[in-house]
């Protein structure tokens, strides 16, 4: 027989991950703003004694898919925890952020 893609089957998903996003961005800085209408989280990375960072990705949500995220969310680290115990949380400095205004849509 010719060659024969797999099809997905009737209402599954077919998500393709390409060798680039799979590894990954690393990120040890979340910052969240929302407006009427969207969640905007920029992810950064901060190291040590560097003054200035970049926001290495940025991920726009309806409050509807932010409401589902923190849920799932919720849900893994529940499983985590319960697998290898209790994440540990340490005391972190206020970092002053400041790069420009809030978003409004």
């Amino acid at each position: 027989m010719a060659d024969q893609k797999e099809q997905p089957k009737k209402g599954q998903l077919n998500i393709e991950l390409d060798a680039e996003t799979a590894q990954g961005i690393y990120s040890n800085l979340a910052i969240i703003n929302h407006s009427q209408s969207e969640f905007i989280v920029d992810f950064v990375s901060i190291m040590p004694g560097v003054p200035k960072s970049k926001v290495k990705s940025r991920i726009v949500l309806t409050p509807q898919h932010a409401k589902r995220l923190l849920k799932a969310l919720n849900e893994n680290i529940s499983r985590f925890e319960k697998q290898h115990g209790q994440i540990k949380e340490f005391n972190q400095p206020n970092i002053p952020i400041n790069f420009g205004p809030t978003g409004e849509a």
